[in-house]
């Protein structure tokens, strides 16, 4: 007999199956952070994962969900604050990409419940700017976005 809550791959082929979609950010300090993550989710997974690293050297093949996407930020191909000719900054990529992406994609985030499941791996800056830009542009509960409890970022989940 089997129950409604199972996740298995039967279960993931139906088509009232919920798919929860994630957002997933990792750097270059957390990719074993990220592999122990993504070894954790469902094949029927959909969603984004930002890896920020400081040049292509550190991209490499990662088993993702099929229905998932892997975006590698290399910050040596990538510039800093517009007309400073600086060079793109810890964190600075990410953000970028990850604020973007998600003004796009989760303008109707909790239109259907717990939708969208947030894990940031990255470094401490550019999760605080992130976790700041879902909280107050796009009104995600703090306590649904997943940040190292070290950094202190989260309310109690």
């Amino acid at each position: 007999m089997s129950s409604t809550s199972e996740h298995n791959a039967a279960s993931c082929r139906s088509s009232r199956h919920t798919r929860v979609q994630h957002l997933i950010t990792a750097d270059e300090a957390s990719l074993a952070e990220l592999e122990a993550l993504l070894a954790t989710l469902p094949i029927c997974s959909t969603g984004r994962v930002f890896i920020e690293v400081p040049d292509g050297s550190w991209e490499a093949p990662l088993s993702v969900p099929a229905r998932m996407t892997v975006t590698w930020l290399d910050r040596s191909r990538r510039t800093g604050d517009p007309g400073t000719g600086r060079s793109c900054v810890s964190g600075q990529a990410l953000v970028r990409a990850v604020t973007a992406w998600a003004d796009e994609m989760l303008c109707d985030a909790d239109e259907r419940g717990d939708a969208t499941r947030v894990h940031l791996l990255g470094g401490y800056l550019g999760t605080a700017d992130i976790v700041d830009h879902l909280t107050s542009h796009l009104g995600i509960p703090a306590a649904g976005i997943h940040t190292p409890e070290r950094f202190g970022l989260a309310t109690a989940r």
